[in-house]
């Protein structure tokens, strides 16, 4: 079966077949980063292996993909991570978050992320590491990384946000996988935290993801009311207890999701309208 995604909407009736089978290649060497032979990789594609290593050696030539010269085995190119940074830094919603999780950082000690949903994960946009605990214990998050969407603080309030039928087909799609014995596996009862979630603006996640490791979540919206990303204070639960949570965290990630939302045009009138939207 040939790996392919549709990013924008439907597939157009004129997709280009050459751009389609990069854009296969390019998933498949990002889904295993420990490399991938041409054989391994046209048969992942689903591409006779000739065609398979036209297309990489041109690919390398651009940089989009390299060789080791020892194991023969192809990886991702850094000229991706140049696109990748390029696109990250034209984006409005992370310049303008960008200080704010500077200043939560500062008063958590803790990580902050800004995340939003991409394709049915949660898709790291920005990451801040406390200096104070950069030598310690540390998150293992990083920007460009996607995760779980049902499982981590970030991922509950942008699901929150979800109509019933995006929910519904969320569930169907991506499933309810358990990460640990405590990540909610029951349609029914995940639905049922995530009205708690909508209803009181913010997400913990208790260990839901990783064993060890807890953090708190809020929505970001935009000038329409509209929930467009998230940020959330993460670290381990030797540091980030159930108390702190609710005594302090969950205040001041509010608090910073909040003036970046107004920074993006949200006005807190329209807030009973589109608490649910």
């Amino acid at each position: 079966m040939v790996i392919t995604r549709t990013i924008y909407g439907s597939r157009p009736k004129n997709l280009v077949q050459t751009i389609e089978r990069m854009s296969s290649i390019f998933d498949a060497l990002g889904q295993n980063p420990q490399g991938m032979s041409v054989k391994n990789l046209s048969e992942k594609v689903n591409l006779p292996m000739g065609t398979t290593h036209r297309l990489l050696t041109s690919l390398a030539y651009f940089g989009f993909v390299t060789q080791d010269l020892v194991s023969k085995q192809y990886h991702l190119g850094f000229k991706l991570v140049d696109l990748g940074n390029a696109l990250l830094d034209q984006l409005d919603l992370r310049t303008v978050a960008r200080p704010y999780l500077l200043n939560l950082t500062q008063k958590t000690n803790e990580a902050v992320h800004l995340v939003i949903l991409d394709q049915k994960e949660a898709l790291y946009l920005d990451r801040v590491e406390s200096d104070e605990n950069r030598s310690g214990l540390q998150m293992a998050s990083k920007v460009g990384m996607r995760v779980s969407a049902h499982s981590c603080g970030v991922g509950k309030v942008l699901l929150a946000a979800l109509s019933e039928k995006e929910l519904n087909d969320f569930i169907k799609v991506k499933g309810l996988p358990r990460r640990t014995e405590k990540t909610i596996t029951d349609a029914d009862q995940f639905k049922l935290h995530l009205e708690t979630v909508r209803n009181q603006g913010y997400a913990v996640d208790d260990e839901e993801d990783h064993l060890g490791s807890r953090c708190v979540a809020t929505p970001i919206r935009n000038e329409l009311g509209h929930v467009i990303a998230a940020i959330s204070i993460s670290g381990p639960t030797i540091r980030i207890t159930r108390e702190k949570v609710l005594d302090t965290f969950k205040d001041q990630v509010m608090d910073a999701a909040l003036e970046i939302s107004r920074q993006l045009g949200f006005q807190e009138d329209k807030d009973h309208e589109t608490k649910n939207s």
